[in-house]
C-alpha cells in the first residue's frame, strides 16, 4: 500500500508545479479523469480476454490507455496537450454511444460530460501519467490496495468541498449497510450517491452472497446512484469499476429531486435505500414545486426523506443519515416526520456522537433505520458512546467498525418485531403515542444518563469546543438559508 500512496502523492506533488491547476478540488478534478481512463482501459483489456472475437471496443482505440499513455516515452509535451485537448476531450464528450447498444460506450461519454483538462504543461502532464502507470489495475492485489488509497482521495476531496458535502466515514457506511442487509437480486439505491461510499460497501457486501455466474450477472445490474455534481459522479463512476460493476449505466448524473415526487413509477421503486443526503444547505429555486403543498420547502435533507419515502418499495429497507435538526424541527419537519411514521416503522435511531464526521462539521448526526408498510408503533434509540479513553473524534482517530459490535449484538430481528432487544444504558424504546404528543419531535434524550458537572479542564476545554463546532454548524445553515431568501429576493 505504501508505493501506492507514494505514487498518488507524487502525481499531487507535479500538478502542484503546474500553472493551470489551482487548489486541491482542480488536482483531484486532473486525477480523476486520469483515473478513471486507465481503470477502464484495465476492465477493457479483461474482457477483451475474456470475450475473444466477440469483443468490440467501446470507444475509438485512440483513446483508451493503452495506445495513447502507456509508452513512458509515448507523447508529451504541446503534442500530448493538443491530443487530450483538442482530440481526446472533444470526441469523448461527443461520443455517439447508446446505452442499449453501447452502454460501457455511453458510462464514458457521461463521465467526461463535464470534466476538464487543467494542466496546461504537457511535460507535467507525461510525468503525471507515467506515475500512474506504475499502478497496475490488472493485478487484483493491487487494485485491493488502490481501494484503500481511493478512500483518502475521497476524503480529500472533502476539504475542498462546500457545506453540507463531506465524506462519510467508512465505518459509518459499513454499519448502515450491514443492518439494512441488501440481498443479491434486490435493488439498492443511493439517491445523493457522491463518490460512492455506500454503494461500494453495498457491492463488497453482495458479493459474498455471488456463487454463480448468474449471480455475478444479477449483482451487476442491481446497484443504483445519482449524483448531480459532475467530480463526484466521476469519482463514483471509478469507485464502482474498481469494485467490478462493469457497466456503471446505473449511477446516473442528475438532480434526483429535479422531478416531480408524483411521477416516480413503481418499476422505479428500489427494495433498499442507503444514503446520507446532503443537509444544512437548500434547493435552487423551483426544486420544492415538485414535491406536494403542503411539506415545500427548499432544506435538502428534508425533500430527500420524502422522496426516500415514496421510491421504496412496499417492505423497502431505508437507512438514512440526517442531522439532529430533522429530529426536533418543527414546521414543514413535523409533517414530514408525521408522513415518515405513518408510512413506514421507523424502528431504529442510532445516536452519534460528537465529532463523528470531523473535520468536516461538527453537527451531531443520526442513522435512521426503517421499513415501509406498516405505521410505527414505537421507535428504539441507541445511543452510540465514546470507546474507552476517547472523548472526541478527529481526522486522525476516526470511528472505527468494531465500535458498533454493542449495537449488531443488540439488534435482533425485525422479522420478530424485535423482541429480544432489552433496556440498556445506551438503549430505549418510546411508544407512538408519546411521540405525537412531543410533535413529533424525535429529539429524544437518553433516560437513563444523568448530566454530570465536570470541572476537569481538558473535558470543560473538549465540550467548549464541540459547542463552538455546533454553533459554527448552525451558521452555516443560517447563511445558505439567507442566502436561498436573499436569491429568491
Amino acid at each position: 500500500m505504501s508505493s501506492i500512496s507514494t505514487v498518488i502523492k507524487s502525481i499531487q506533488d507535479i500538478m502542484r508545479k503546474d500553472a493551470g491547476v489551482d487548489g486541491d478540488a482542480q488536482r483531484l478534478g486532473q486525477l480523476s479523469w486520469l483515473l478513471f481512463l486507465k481503470i477502464f482501459d484495465a476492465q477493457e483489456e479483461a474482457l477483451e480476454f475474456e470475450q475473444g472475437e466477440a469483443y468490440r471496443e467501446p470507444i475509438p482505440d485512440a483513446y483508451l490507455w493503452r495506445f495513447w499513455a502507456a509508452d513512458p516515452q509515448g507523447m508529451t509535451g504541446e503534442e500530448l496537450l493538443s491530443f487530450i485537448n483538442d482530440e481526446l476531450f472533444p470526441d469523448l464528450k461527443n461520443l455517439t454511444a447508446p446505452i442499449t447498444t453501447n452502454p460501457r460506450g455511453f458510462v464514458v461519454k457521461e463521465a467526461f460530460s463535464d470534466a476538464f483538462n487543467y494542466m496546461k504543461n504537457g511535460t507535467l502532464l507525461r510525468q503525471v501519467i507515467n506515475k500512474l502507470n506504475e499502478i497496475d489495475f490488472t493485478r487484483s492485489e493491487e487494485r485491493h490496495l488502490f481501494g484503500d488509497i481511493y478512500e483518502q482521495i475521497l476524503r480529500d476531496l472533502q476539504s475542498a468541498g462546500n457545506a453540507g458535502e463531506f465524506y462519510t466515514p467508512r465505518a459509518v457506511t459499513q454499519f448502515m449497510v450491514n443492518r439494512v442487509n441488501p440481498r443479491l437480486g434486490e435493488s439498492v439505491l443511493d439517491p445523493a450517491c457522491g463518490t460512492g461510499g455506500f454503494l461500494a460497501n453495498a457491492v463488497d457486501h453482495l458479493r459474498a452472497q455471488v456463487k454463480t455466474s448468474t449471480d455475478h450477472a444479477t449483482l451487476q445490474q442491481q446497484i443504483h446512484g445519482v449524483e448531480k455534481k459532475q467530480l463526484p459522479h466521476l469519482l463514483c463512476t471509478t469507485n464502482m469499476l474498481l469494485h467490478g460493476i462493469e457497466v456503471p449505466v446505473q449511477i446516473r448524473h442528475d438532480n434526483t429531486l429535479n422531478r416531480p415526487l408524483a411521477d416516480w413509477d413503481e418499476d422505479e421503486q428500489r427494495d433498499v435505500i442507503i444514503t446520507n443526503p446532503p443537509f444544512g444547505g437548500t434547493e435552487e429555486d423551483g426544486i420544492e414545486k415538485n414535491f406536494p403543498a403542503d411539506t415545500q420547502t427548499r432544506e435538502t435533507a428534508d425533500l430527500f426523506l420524502q422522496l426516500i419515502i415514496e421510491v421504496l418499495k412496499e417492505n423497502g429497507r431505508a437507512a438514512v443519515v440526517l442531522p439532529d435538526g430533522t429530529l426536533f424541527g418543527e414546521g414543514v419537519k413535523t409533517k414530514i416526520k408525521k408522513l415518515l411514521l405513518e408510512s413506514c416503522n421507523l424502528h431504529t435511531i442510532v445516536r452519534l456522537p460528537n465529532g463523528v464526521f470531523n473535520p468536516y462539521t461538527g453537527i451531531k448526526t443520526n442513522l435512521l433505520f426503517f421499513t415501509k408498510g406498516q405505521p410505527t408503533r414505537e421507535v428504539w434509540f441507541y445511543e452510540h458512546p465514546y470507546p474507552p479513553g476517547v472523548k472526541n473524534y478527529s481526522k486522525t482517530r476516526p470511528m472505527k467498525f468494531d465500535e458498533f459490535q454493542a449495537e449488531i449484538d443488540w439488534w435482533g430481528e425485525e422479522a420478530d418485531g424485535f423482541s429480544a432487544r432489552v433496556e440498556t444504558e445506551q438503549a430505549w424504546k418510546v411508544g407512538i403515542d408519546a411521540i405525537i404528543a412531543r410533535n413529533y419531535n424525535l429529539d429524544l434524550r437518553n433516560p437513563h444518563v444523568v448530566e454530570q458537572e465536570s470541572h476537569d479542564p481538558d473535558e470543560l476545554l473538549a465540550n467548549y469546543a464541540r459547542q463552538q463546532a455546533e454553533i459554527q454548524g448552525l451558521r452555516d445553515q443560517l447563511r445558505a438559508i439567507l442566502a436561498g431568501a436573499l436569491n429568491r429576493a
